[in-house]
Order: structure tokens, then sequence, then C-alpha cells
């Protein structure tokens, strides 16, 4: 049968099948998921582990030879079997046998890359999926990432503010095991409380002498020799461009809003939409503020930023800061300063 991650758990706690297939290209999902498996079997009596590293080389007679002996250290046995390519080659025969006719003592687990859709259809697989498992780990795309932070975070009993599960997504960029480790950090830092955007920040910069919110604050105000002096303190303390896109997108907003709906002092709003409530300051230029061509240039940005367009992110930065400060007009096309 085939199984989506969130269903393996409940699946090994109903008994083991024989044989279990992993792939996928998410290294931390497809570790956890295969550690599922091995606790399973721990605790099912399958103590005696052995793993076969299966290259370009590999002998499967050896593999056979362990499938029809008996262990000598334990009445049952996982056999993992490592297959980065994806093409067991010779030994499919071998491994669909293990599916379709699996010695008694044996519980076999297989990860490997994700698989094509020649190898999905191989005789293999297909005997896999008839008496086993398959599980494809998909990839978690970047708009997901926050999501799969906050549903990670309530599992562990943590209290994930959306807009925290936003920024860790923006500084990992994609990278899961990073993201899973800014996320034991930030439970560790909030000691049992609740884990918020400002927390978020203060883990990112470590203890940088400047944070976004200033850079924000000083732009929508319209100090722009401050904005630009924060924006290059915060570029020589290693602060992420995106963390600094992510703040400005925020002022912008909640300019906004001060304007489309006269909320002078607002609502808080959670996710990666969370407005800011703009100072008095910033207020009192709201009316000269060509804010649509400004979220037009932070849209821009956000391009340059993911590759998707042609650009230096530092020098769309300083642009975006420079036209909110009112130092530059937006630029609509490449938020590249003039």
């Amino acid at each position: 049968m085939r199984l989506s991650l969130e269903q393996l758990p409940a699946a090994l706690q109903r008994g083991l099948a024989p044989v279990y297939l992993l792939s996928g290209e998410e290294p931390l999902l497809i570790d956890e998921a295969a550690a599922a498996v091995r606790a399973a079997a721990r605790a099912a009596g399958y103590a005696d582990r052995l793993v076969f590293f299966i290259d370009r080389g590999f002998a499967w007679d050896e593999l056979r030879n362990a499938a029809q002996s008996l262990s000598l250290f334990a009445e049952r046995r996982l056999f993992e079997l490592r297959l980065p390519s994806g093409k067991p080659d010779k030994g499919a025969a071998l491994i669909a046998e293990l599916a379709t006719r699996p010695p008694a003592d044996v519980v076999s687990l297989i990860i490997t890359e994700k698989l094509d859709k020649k190898a999905l259809d191989s005789p293999w697989v297909q005997a896999i999926v008839q008496h086993g498992v398959w599980v494809p780990v998909r990839v978690v795309a970047p708009a997901d990432l926050p999501g799969w932070l906050g549903a990670r975070a309530r599992a562990g009993g943590l209290d994930l503010e959306p807009a925290a599960a936003e920024i860790i997504a923006a500084r990992v960029e994609g990278n899961l095991l990073a993201a899973k480790q800014e996320l034991e950090k930030l439970g560790l830092l909030a000691a049992g409380g609740r884990i918020d955007a400002a927390l978020a920040l203060r883990s990112v910069a470590d203890s940088a002498r400047y944070d976004v919110f200033q850079l924000a604050e000083a732009a929508s105000a319209g100090d722009a020799a401050r904005a630009l002096h924060v924006l290059q303190g915060l570029k020589s303390e290693g602060v992420e461009p995106t963390l600094i896109l992510w703040a400005l997108v925020r002022e912008l907003r909640g300019l906004w809003q001060a304007r489309e709906r006269g909320r002078l002092h607002g609502q808080h709003r959670s996710g990666w939409n969370l407005a800011a409530n703009p100072s008095s300051r910033a207020l009192a230029r709201l009316a000269g503020l060509p804010l649509p061509g400004l979220l037009l240039q932070a849209g821009e940005a956000d391009k340059i930023l993911k590759g998707l367009a042609p650009g230096e992110p530092w020098t769309a930065l300083i642009g975006l800061t420079a036209a909110l400060a009112g130092a530059l007009q937006p630029a609509r096309v490449s938020g590249r300063v003039a």
C-alpha cells in the first residue's frame, strides 16, 4: 500500500508489514520515517539490524544468503537496504521476493531517492506496493514551510506564533534540518512560553546591535539617513535579506491598512501578512507615500532575493528602503537604486 508520512505512525502501531520503501529528496523526513520503522521493529522483537549499502559493485548474494540463514543474535531481524540510485538492477528480483515471500523472521526497510516513473512501474516497486508499504516523501515547498513548522511545533507541545514560523522559514530557506534546529532552539529559549516574532528575530540576529524593526520604523518615518545606516549595520552583522524584506513589507502593509481602512492603531494580525502599527511620524507622511509603487517594488525585490529576477539583493533592499524613506521614487521594475 501507499502511505503518506502522516499515515505511517498509525500504520506502524497496527502492525509491521514485511517490507517498507521510503523514497524522496528530504533527508530529514526520510531519516525520521526510517527511525519510526526501526523503533517499531525493535518493539516487535526485531533486534538484529543488518545494513546493506547497495552500490554498483554490491554482491547481491550477500543479501540472499542473509535472507536464507538464521540470525545468530536474535530471532527476528531488520534488513536495511540503502539504495541511493533507486535502481537495484540485478537485485530487483531479490527485492521483489523479499516483498512477496519474506522470510518469517525478517522485515526489510529500503531507503532510496525519489523514484522516476520508470522505477515506479518496475516489478520490484509494484511488489512492495502490493505486499508492503511505500512512503513517498515529498519536498516541502517554501510556501508550505511555515505550516509545516506550525504542525511540528504543535506536535512537540510548542506554542509557535504564525509570524515566528514565517521568520524561521525565511531564515532557513527550505533547509528542513536547519528549520528543526531553529525550532528546538526557540523552544528552549521560550521555556514553555509562546514563541513570538520578537523572540524569533532575537534568536536569528543573535546579539546584533540593530534589528529589522528599527529599520522599518526609521524608513516609514522618513528618516533616510537613519534607515540606511541601520540597513548597513544589518548587512555587516549577517542578517538575512529575506528577514529585512519581511520587516519592510510588514511596515508597508501596516501603512496600507491605515490608509485604506482608516486604522490608526489597529488589531494584531498573524502570519506573513502581519501588519505593523505605524508610528505617528509615519502616519503624518501617509498621504504623500506612493504605497502602490512601494508594494510593487517590494514584490520585485522579493523576486530578486529568490533568484527569480536579475539584480543584487542588497541593492534592491537599499532601493526599497530609500524609496520608503522618501529619498528616492519607488522603482517599479528592478528595485535598483538609480
